[in-house]
């Protein structure tokens, strides 16, 4: 039997594991059809053909909070001025990841994605 003590290296190493990357994700659709990757990205919000290529562009858009910084200023109290830390109200904001398959024969061929909420 193993004494709690030798699990927490354990413990904390799998805390520390995180799940695969989006590129690996996405690669994981390589090689597969058409119907496939509709089937589980859903409908593509366009579509392009050129030189014999397919492309299927998918749009994923989040809402983050965005931290901005609160700042100090003087209170005014009855043994004179102190300072107060107050912090900035919340603000929002969308962060997007443009991703794009690239199709020859009805099955993918690559993929690309761009933004800053790719991740």
């Amino acid at each position: 039997m193993l004494r709690p003590i030798l699990l927490l290296p354990l413990m904390l190493l799998a805390a520390c594991a995180q799940g695969p990357t989006l590129q690996q994700r996405l690669s994981t659709y390589v090689g597969r059809s058409e119907g496939e990757l509709v089937a589980e990205m859903g409908v593509p919000v366009r579509t392009h053909e050129a030189e014999g290529r397919r492309f299927l562009q998918y749009e994923q858009r989040r809402t983050v909070a965005l931290a901005e910084p609160g700042y100090y200023r003087p209170v005014w109290g009855p043994w004179g001025p102190r300072y107060g830390y107050f912090p900035s109200p919340p603000s929002y904001g969308v962060v997007g990841c443009d991703i794009t398959f690239a199709l020859r024969a009805g099955r993918v061929e690559s993929f690309t994605y761009r933004g800053e909420g790719c991740g």
